[in-house]
């Protein structure tokens, strides 16, 4: 089998220079590499990598890589996969198979292709590589040893196989850390379903109504940085305690029928199906923007909006324009895909930065440890959380108190 399926090498240049910018800003990263490389605690053990394949997912299969790892890579999303950025890491000696547009059959033969390296540990975005090595892929489930899930999405999936007494070994919630979900959650897809949103639109956002489906951390930052470029801001919510979160937060909260008489510019970020769905569709105003920055292409109804219209096309680059039998036209940014990944570049270098420390520790910790575990869904070790926090301060120049002994004894009931 050929190491690599990528749709042109002679990208590899541009890729490196992408990949070259974002190792000088991820210096959490780049210290947990320096401590480590000359050590090589993961030579000999092989890691299989179904990520957002663009620069900064490749500079943490590089990071692994440089830990002695042997290294196999596949994209987690057809529309986020970069072309160039897979080149080069084929140019670097990785192993990997992905391109951008993928089909659903060539997407899952590219999963199964980075399975075929025989992983003893896995690190997968939104659940695709344990799905199938629990389905298609069962005869390589005797060398995992475990893995780490990034995303929601995939967690949520995960307690679903646990519960259902089907995972057939240890995965540490890489997601459920502080040091992501407080700030990839928040502050990365903030930052970035607005990036994509605005460079594929050039559109304004101040003075529109925007609406958020889901109050979770992604959607607390994204609803945080529509209210900062002056949107009005509508949450809609099915858990009550967030709901009321975000009404103490500033925002109106409303059902979803109602919020879609209001809208501008709705984004979905829920993790769960048909978020919006024919009967919002019917009342929206006309030219509404709909953006997705959930994992998969399931928040909006993507079939009950082309039954609805009565023509198709696209609009701009990453914009199909939908025209309803009444004139009215829908907006589907990015093929209702990530909107950060599928219209832009994903989060910020620095965010990632620090996910990636913690997929990169939480591997180390499982060569360690992991035989040891049995199958279930583990919390990210907490030393490890506090280690890229303490590491990204330094990295900023930031210095912090430390208690004293009077006070820890106090603490500990002991003064």
């Amino acid at each position: 089998m050929s190491k690599y399926l990528v749709r042109d090498l002679s990208l590899a240049p541009a890729g490196r220079r992408k990949i070259e910018w974002v190792e000088r800003h991820m210096p959490v990263l780049n210290v947990i590499r320096q401590r480590h490389q000359q050590a090589r605690p993961l030579a000999g053990k092989k890691i299989a990598v179904s990520v957002h394949l663009e620069a900064k997912t490749a500079y943490l299969a590089l990071t692994l890589n440089s830990l002695g790892a042997e290294v196999s890579v596949t994209g987690s999303n057809p529309l986020s996969t970069q072309d160039d950025v897979a080149a080069a890491l084929v140019d670097y000696g990785l192993s990997v198979y992905a391109w951008h547009g993928a089909t659903e059959e060539e997407y899952f033969s590219h999963l199964s292709n980075t399975l075929s390296i025989g992983p003893e540990y896995i690190i997968d975005d939104g659940g695709d590589l344990v799905y199938l090595l629990h389905t298609k892929e069962q005869d390589l489930l005797r060398t995992v040893v475990g893995g780490c899930e990034e995303t929601t999405t995939g967690v949520h999936r995960l307690r679903g196989l646990a519960e259902q007494g089907r995972l057939k070994f240890p995965m540490i919630a890489v997601n459920d850390a502080y040091c992501k979900h407080l700030f990839d959650n928040r502050y990365g897809t903030g930052q970035s379903s607005w990036d994509g949103i605005m460079r594929t639109t050039n559109l304004l956002i101040a003075g529109k109504t925007v609406v958020v489906m889901g109050y979770g951390w992604c959607g607390k930052g994204v609803a945080m940085r529509a209210k900062g470029l002056g949107a009005q801001v509508i949450i809609c919510e099915v858990d009550p305690v967030r709901a009321l979160e975000a009404l103490m937060d500033g925002f109106s909260v409303l059902p979803a029928l109602e919020a879609a008489c209001h809208g501008d510019i709705f984004v979905t970020v829920t993790g769960c199906t048909g978020v919006l769905r024919e009967e919002h569709f019917q009342v929206m105003k006309d030219g509404v923007l709909l953006a997705n920055a959930g994992h998969f292409d399931v928040e909006i109804d993507k079939k009950a909006l082309a039954a609805m219209a009565v023509e198709r096309r696209e609009a701009r680059h990453n914009i199909t324009e939908y025209r309803l039998p009444d004139g009215r036209r829908l907006y589907l940014l990015g093929e209702g895909r990530l909107v950060n990944l599928a219209a832009g570049d994903g989060h910020p270098a620095e965010i990632m930065d620090l996910s990636f420390a913690l997929q990169v520790l939480s591997v180390l910790y499982l060569n360690e440890q992991g035989r040891q575990l049995s199958p279930g869904v583990y919390s990210v070790p907490q030393e490890l959380d506090r280690q890229v926090a303490e590491l990204a301060l330094a990295a900023n120049g930031v210095r912090i108190d430390t208690l004293t002994t009077e006070q820890i004894n106090y603490i500990k009931g002991r003064g």
